[in-house]
């Protein structure tokens, strides 16, 4: 039997083609996806090219069709999001909190992407990232658990404190998510840029205290936390100039292919102990906490979504994504 996928190819190549549905083995998972989420990531394409063609599509939900034997905790007709990577929780990397750079987390996916109408989730995964989706939490709103936890885990990292001034640079999905998290918090003044008027008065609608063009940002020491959410060489030359003494940048976007940096260290690291962090992926319990915030309405992440398309129009959905233009969150529905 035949399934329904979108193939990547390119950015503006993204095609609707069938393959066949997976057979699942002991200890996994067959799951009809009804909701999926276009990421930013998916849209780096020097970080595809290499891998192409293949089924992207990482922020899922959806509804467990058959489980393999061996299964207990899932049963079919189960509602769940899934991480696509899964840490083993054992090696020297996840001992000390560094779960995301886990080399089992590096290896594990499921297959063959969210981008279709059914996959198959490995044991591995089955053992360590499945989350059952809350009653009143619907399939597209469970599509936030993966970025919302990407989110949880930056600014654990990055010791976001009370009173703290907070600068995030890109108010695209990733700046929102951050933005609505911190005013969750009720920590601080909150500052957005970015240089889209659309993104910036979504910036306001979901949080931030002030919403400032990139350009007209008078950024010299006016941040205790920066939070990177774009990467060009401009977002990261303010978030420099942005960061006081004793505060922080944090890395939460790709750059650009080849993107190298130059730092003034004793500016930075000798007399006024800035650090600049990176934070990437998420762990298990990232994941839960940001299905509890979503499910509690701590994070509004329904009226974040301003696109839905089915896998036939998948082109349109990449398209609105790479472009960055008036939307936020795009969200592919295999089943239509």
């Amino acid at each position: 039997m035949n399934m329904r996928v979108g193939m990547y190819y390119s950015n503006n190549d993204v095609r609707t083609e069938e393959m066949p549905m997976p057979e699942i083995g002991p200890g996994e998972l067959l799951v009809r996806i009804m909701a999926s989420g276009v990421c930013g990531t998916d849209v780096v394409e020097w970080y595809r090219r290499d891998k192409v063609p293949l089924v992207l599509g990482h922020e899922i939900a959806g509804e467990i069709i058959e489980a393999g034997k061996g299964v207990t905790k899932y049963k079919a007709g189960d509602r769940i999001s899934a991480s696509h990577h899964v840490p083993c929780g054992e090696c020297r990397y996840c001992l000390v909190d560094h779960h995301s750079v886990c080399d089992t987390l590096r290896r594990t996916k499921f297959y063959p992407g969210g981008f279709s109408e059914f996959l198959r989730l490995p044991a591995i995964n089955v053992e360590k990232g499945v989350y059952k989706i809350p009653h009143d939490v619907s399939f597209e709103e469970a599509t936030f658990t993966e970025p919302l936890a990407c989110v949880i885990r930056g600014q654990r990292l990055a010791g976001y404190k009370k009173d703290q001034r907070l600068l995030v640079i890109g108010s695209g999905i990733s700046g929102l998510l951050h933005i609505q998290l911190a005013k969750s918090k009720g920590f601080g003044k909150i500052t957005a840029t970015d240089i889209n008027d659309y993104r910036l008065k979504q910036a306001l609608r979901f949080g931030a205290d002030e919403a400032i063009h990139a350009k007209g940002l008078k950024a010299a020491k006016t941040a205790d936390l920066v939070i990177l959410c774009a990467g060009t060489r401009s977002a990261f030359e303010q978030a420099l100039k942005a960061v006081d003494r004793g505060g922080t940048i944090l890395v939460f976007a790709s750059a650009e292919e080849g993107f190298e940096l130059t730092l003034p260290v004793n500016e930075f690291f000798w007399r006024n102990e800035v650090t600049i962090l990176s934070s990437y992926a998420a762990n298990p319990k990232e994941h839960l906490h940001a299905l509890e915030l979503i499910k509690d309405r701590k994070v509004n992440v329904k009226d974040m979504i301003t696109h839905r398309f089915g896998l036939s129009d998948i082109q349109k959905g990449f398209n609105l994504t790479a472009e960055a233009r008036e939307s936020i969150k795009v969200i592919i529905e295999p089943q239509k």
